[in-house]
């Protein structure tokens, strides 16, 4: 892929075989970037990429002959840097194919307008949650470079002295490029993975239990869409389900969950805070907490509370993240003992908890 500078619009490929979707497309986006071609099928999407080496992919789930969904191996194969937003109709079949690509590597997604919204409405809509889904995901192009200074806080030495205790509970929050992560990281943990997990994805409803079933398919773990009253019991994963807070409370008989529809909070439900807070008060210094790629900021609040505790706080890197906004916040107010590769998070994870799996 061709290197651009600041001052480069992001460039555009657009893919879906529907001439009336390119259209309104291009119609939506190309006053703030440059649409660098269009196909009308994933074979000559291949070619056009190799030709116009565009930033960001704009990627329809089915298609005739190859589908975006064939098509998304072979381009993390060639060019793991390209960013892919997914952009299908909401049918239950789109939904799903729109889980297994962000599970292998896809960016976002964007469901389509439906077929009675006006033409007029469908630009507007279009232009307003894309534009925004972009620029987020290039901020390198008006933002510094993070510094040396902001990618670790903590030298290997200092983690070394720092004092261990038995962990009870792994608490993950996480956002855009999240599935892929999320199922990076679960992957590598063992099967027999002794703690409770508890996780904030940022998704709408439907996607967040489609998205459960699909990482319990790749990787093997017991991993469910949370739901009320469900105990939190050692070696299961829960997954907030989409438009509900969750939190953890404790009662005689132990930890459960507990969900809600207050106010979103960083324009979020379920929100990472939300969850982090309850299991700051159940849990306190005896939690990992690990933030992993996404935009904004929620989970800050959280983890400063969990860290004032004594909790192990691990964050992506900025060079693995697809937006590091969630796990660059907090390692920028120097609340990160480890800043890690997404390839090394199951690891620092597995050291933490590391005397409770060998009692």
């Amino acid at each position: 892929m061709r290197k651009q500078n600041s001052t480069d619009k992001i460039s555009i490929l657009i893919v879906d075989d529907s001439v009336v979707v390119r259209r309104i497309l291009i119609r939506a986006l190309e006053e703030e970037f440059t649409i660098c071609g269009h196909a009308a099928s994933a074979e000559i999407a291949i070619e056009k990429i190799a030709q116009l080496s565009p930033d960001l992919l704009i990627l329809d789930i089915h298609m005739p002959g190859m589908s975006g969904l064939q098509l998304l191996p072979i381009l993390r194969e060639r060019y793991p840097r390209l960013r892919v937003i997914l952009f299908s109709r909401s049918s239950p079949e789109s939904i799903s194919g729109c889980i297994d690509a962000l599970v292998h590597g896809a960016t976002d997604f964007l469901m389509k307008p439906s077929d009675d919204v006006s033409l007029s409405d469908s630009i507007e809509s279009i232009h307003e949650q894309l534009c925004e889904k972009i620029r987020l995901l290039f901020p390198g192009r008006s933002l510094k470079p993070a510094t040396e200074s902001n990618r670790s806080f903590m030298s290997p030495t200092s983690l070394l002295k720092r004092p261990q205790r038995d962990r009870e509970v792994l608490a993950i929050g996480v956002s855009t490029g999240g599935p892929t992560a999320l199922t990076t990281v679960l992957q590598q943990l063992p099967h027999n993975y002794p703690l409770p997990i508890v996780i904030v994805q940022h998704m709408p409803p439907v996607f967040t239990h489609l998205l459960a079933t699909r990482i319990r398919s790749v990787t093997g773990m017991d991993i469910v869409e949370a739901e009320e009253g469900m105990k939190v019991t050692p070696g299961k994963a829960f997954l907030a389900p989409g438009n509900f807070h969750m939190r953890v409370v404790r009662d005689s008989d132990g930890a459960y969950i507990s969900l809600n529809q207050g106010p979103m909070e960083c324009s979020c439900r379920p929100a990472v805070d939300v969850l982090f807070r309850s299991v700051a008060e159940v849990y306190g210094g005896a939690t990992i907490a690990t933030i992993l790629t996404g935009m904004g900021q929620d989970g800050l609040r959280g983890v400063q509370e969990l860290h004032r505790l004594g909790a192990h706080v691990i964050v992506q890197d900025e060079a693995s993240s697809v937006v590091w906004g969630m796990p660059g916040a907090v390692a920028q107010a120097q609340l990160a003992h480890e800043v890690l590769d997404v390839n090394s998070i199951a690891d620092a994870i597995q050291r933490q908890s590391g005397r409770r799996q060998n009692a």
